[in-house]
């Protein structure tokens, strides 16, 4: 019984003894030796899928919000008195340059020509008559002087009172539309001049106009294309007319008026536009709208895998919004700007680099 006691324990011992041996001096084999070998610079990389840019000539739009507004607004007035006696025209007439649109009684005025002209028509023959007397020295020829300042006033009355005549008819000064008649045929007062007859509009051209601020009203020049965009969906193409020479005391911002043709009235007025105006080609590059983001100082920009596969931040000025897309100018040609993974890396870090899905989805076509 003693003996086998004194066995247990020795087996026991020398299983210890095996064990902290494996532990205190391991035993080499070539896993261990390739382990040891291995260098620190494999270790796996945060990989990151990239798109090389390629710098264009981008024509960059400023676009901005604005309204129609009608080329030329006049108020017809009556310019004497009278009664309304003949209406010509109603809302949403269309007149043309002359066209009668209104008639105001005769108040004699008809009767004052009529005397004016008669008058006239002495004064002439009496010039004639006693021309031939001066002629033949019947008469001093002093009196021919004061014939012919007769005949003269006489002509001139005669041209106030056809002016007078004239008035009592109310013309269109230019092609438009008429948008209100404000006035009823009967309607009459002491005196009929200054009284609103209609209020006329034209509608071609029309213009789209819009505010710009200053630090953009260098890129617009006179005579340049825009587009124009109406609420109601309709879209035109104008030429920029107009470029104020003084800001709005309010605003601080200049107007600027695109000229659209308009033949058939189509636009109206006051209307809600959007004008994108062309402004100078810029060296620009397109890059999602993910592969923004911001430097830890602040600064906007994309970063970047430089020689190495190093990560790199390079601050951009953006050109133009495509919703999805960003227009962006700063990049060098070839630049491989992260697209995925860009927000899980920082400056310095040495990435494992993978073509973005898109590039390779437009190699494969």
């Amino acid at each position: 019984m003693k003996g086998s006691r004194i066995a247990a324990l020795g087996l026991v011992a020398a299983a210890v003894g095996w064990i902290a041996s494996g532990h205190f001096m391991p035993h080499e084999n070539a896993d261990s030796r390739a382990a040891v070998r291995a260098p620190d610079n494999e270790a796996k990389l945060f990989r990151v899928a990239v798109q090389p840019s390629g710098l264009v000539q981008h024509q960059q739009k400023l676009v901005l919000s604005g309204r129609t507004e009608a080329d030329r607004k006049v108020t017809l007035t009556a310019r004497t008195g009278g009664v309304l006696t003949e209406l010509r025209i109603r809302r949403g007439s269309r007149v043309k340059a002359g066209d009668i649109v209104a008639v105001l009684s005769d108040e004699a005025r008809d009767a004052q020509v009529a005397q004016a002209r008669a008058v006239v028509n002495q004064r002439r023959a009496e010039f004639e008559a006693r021309g031939k007397l001066i002629a033949s020295g019947s008469i001093p020829r002093l009196e021919l002087g004061n014939l012919e300042s007769q005949v003269k006033i006489a002509e001139a009355q005669l041209a106030a009172a056809l002016a007078e005549q004239d008035r009592g008819y109310v013309r269109a000064p230019w092609d438009g539309i008429v948008n209100d008649v404000p006035v009823e045929v009967g309607g009459a007062a002491f005196s009929m001049a200054g009284r609103e007859i209609g209020t006329l509009v034209a509608l071609d051209p029309m213009l789209a106009v819009v505010e710009v601020a200053e630090r953009k009203l260098g890129g617009i020049h006179l005579g340049a294309q825009a587009e124009v965009r109406l609420v109601t969906g309709q879209t035109a193409a104008g030429r920029v007319r107009f470029v104020s020479k003084m800001a709005s005391q309010q605003t601080r911002t200049y107007r600027v008026e695109i000229e659209v043709a308009n033949p058939d009235g189509a636009i109206p007025d006051g209307i809600t536009a959007e004008v994108a105006i062309p402004l100078a080609a810029t060296m620009a590059t397109r890059v999602p709208r993910s592969a923004l983001t911001f430097s830890s100082a602040g600064d906007l920009g994309v970063r970047v895998v430089g020689d190495g596969d190093v990560v790199q931040f390079a601050p951009i000025t953006l050109a133009a919004d495509e919703q999805q897309f960003m227009w962006v100018a700063g990049l060098k040609d070839g630049a491989r700007v992260i697209v995925e993974g860009q927000d899980f890396v920082r400056e310095g870090q040495k990435v494992a680099v993978t073509a973005s899905a898109q590039q390779t989805a437009t190699a494969d076509k």
